[in-house]
């Protein structure tokens, strides 16, 4: 499925078939490597690629790890799928990518599997030295707030410009923002922010913004600051109040891009050697 879009991704143009395979596999492991170890899987870059790539397991590694890495890997799919379309999200699609990620067989009435969240949810956090707990949003306040989360979507996958880098990274930051803000799933919110804030960036025709697990520490410092700052969001608020306080954010988003662009580098340094030989 990645392989037969790749015209709407314009870092693929100009490689060779191989060459564009290989890259789009590259960023797959990273991707879901990088997302999955943020939220504590203990696979390592090689042991996803051997995963993802072999279908086997790595001895001496929890099962659950395994499949977690396969299900990020399959709402990657999902993720391009949706591009194919039209770039567009849909509720069901959102659904469709909760149940992806979501692998572990769960029967409980307070997780809901593809479906919002039904009970409160939080999260502890040091800000400024002092520890605190943040609160997302109310679940009976959740569809109201990603009613208001997919017009803000729509929004901005419309106002993204082919290659326009600026842009994306603020659309980007802004439905990874305010996606976490609400938090409308029991759990995998992290994972699905870290992927459908990347559809107006992939329809511009740019390679996904990746957070790097060893800057995992900074990422959700960067992230606290801000949803500590700004409150808990109801229904009817804006869903990103002082944008001028994202700043830290959206700084450091830049940063991790930079993960995927030297992919996407290499494979073009390899394919321009190949030209002069």
């Amino acid at each position: 499925m990645v392989f037969e879009i790749r015209s709407m991704l314009t870092f693929l143009e100009n490689l060779d078939p191989d060459l564009r395979k290989a890259l789009m596999v590259q960023i797959r492991n990273l991707w879901t490597h990088s997302s999955t170890a943020i939220e504590g899987n203990s696979l390592t870059l090689g042991e996803t690629a051997f995963v993802l790539e072999e279908g086997l397991t790595v001895s001496g590694k929890p099962l659950r790890d395994h499949e977690e890495v396969m299900g990020h890997a399959k709402a990657i799919d999902l993720i391009y799928q949706i591009l194919q379309k039209s770039g567009s999200l849909t509720e069901e699609a959102l659904f469709a990518l909760h149940r992806a990620v979501q692998t572990e067989a769960v029967f409980d009435v307070y997780k809901p599997l593809g479906r919002w969240k039904n009970q409160p949810n939080s999260t502890a956090a040091v800000v400024n030295g002092t520890q605190v707990i943040f609160e997302y949003a109310l679940p009976e306040d959740v569809p109201k707030l990603m009613e208001m989360w997919f017009n803000l979507f729509n929004k901005l996958e419309g106002s993204v410009k082919p290659q326009d880098w600026e842009a994306a990274l603020d659309a980007y930051v802004s439905l990874h923002v305010s996606f976490v803000r609400i938090h409308p799933f029991f759990d995998g919110n992290g994972r699905l922010a870290r992927l459908v804030a990347n559809l107006p960036v992939l329809k511009a025709g740019l390679p996904p913004i990746v957070i790097p697990r060893e800057l995992r520490q900074h990422y959700i410092e960067a992230l606290s600051d801000y949803h500590y700052a700004v409150g808990q969001v109801k229904a009817g608020d804006d869903l990103l109040p002082q944008k001028e306080k994202l700043q830290s954010f959206t700084d450091f988003c830049r940063q991790a891009w930079q993960a995927t662009r030297e992919l996407v580098e290499a494979a073009h340094e390899r394919q321009r050697l190949r030209g002069k030989q």
